[in-house]
């Protein structure tokens, strides 16, 4: 069960089709963790308004007309780095969801999830805790594996390199503190101090960095 903070986390809802932002304020606004500031049609508007507003959270359709939500996603976090994006689609292809990682999403939901399945997972974003799917783990460490690098000097300590390394399999904080036989708080302790150490903002930038300096094995 996670800890709801006392913090209210604001929210962009971009998608082309109305019905569509409708459903996501409905499910949003069940949570009172969540507060919807603002809806964009279209990938302009919601560039503009992610500036203007500097929401926490953007909800980003992935397939929309003109600007869609990868080059959207990627324009965003270039003006705005501290917004987490998710990206929101009818479709797991992994492919389009790794691309979009790559350009600077958090992670995604399936939009026929059940509504419970989305609160649980953007609590999970908000607080730093959602996991990888194993899927994208596997694609981080398949596009690495052809030509691994030879390790770099590695500045965490030997419990934050075992940390990393179940991160990068994709575990939630849950599972490593069970396979570990640590606290989830002790687990979550040592994610932000390897985020801060290595000035990285989430668990997929984290993983990617640890492949590309060779602190990883397949």
């Amino acid at each position: 069960m996670i800890t709801l903070p006392d913090k209210v986390y604001r929210i962009l809802l971009v998608d082309d089709h109305e019905h569509a932002r409708l459903g996501m304020r409905e499910i949003v606004g069940g949570d009172p963790m969540f507060s919807v500031v603002a809806e964009a049609a279209d990938g302009h508007e919601a560039i503009r308004m992610a500036r203007e507003l500097c929401p926490d959270i953007i909800l980003m359709d992935i397939n929309m007309p003109g600007l869609d939500g990868l080059e959207t996603t990627k324009l965003i976090k270039e003006s705005a780095p501290e917004c987490k994006i998710v990206m929101v689609t009818v479709s797991d292809d992994v492919t389009n969801l790794f691309e979009a990682i790559k350009r600077g999403a958090q992670g995604y939901l399936l939009k026929n999830l059940q509504p419970s399945s989305w609160l649980e997972y953007l609590r999970a974003v908000a607080l730093d805790e959602a996991p990888m799917s194993k899927e994208l783990a596997n694609r981080i460490l398949r596009e690495f594996a052809v030509s691994q690098p030879a390790p770099q000097q590695n500045p965490l300590s030997q419990r934050e390199k075992e940390v990393l390394q179940l991160v990068a399999k994709g575990h939630s904080n849950k599972h490593i503190s069970e396979m570990l036989y640590i606290s989830e708080h002790t687990v979550k302790n040592h994610l932000k101090s390897i985020l801060y150490k290595l000035q990285l903002e989430n668990r997929v930038q984290l993983t990617r960095y640890a492949y590309e300096k060779g602190w990883i094995k397949g």
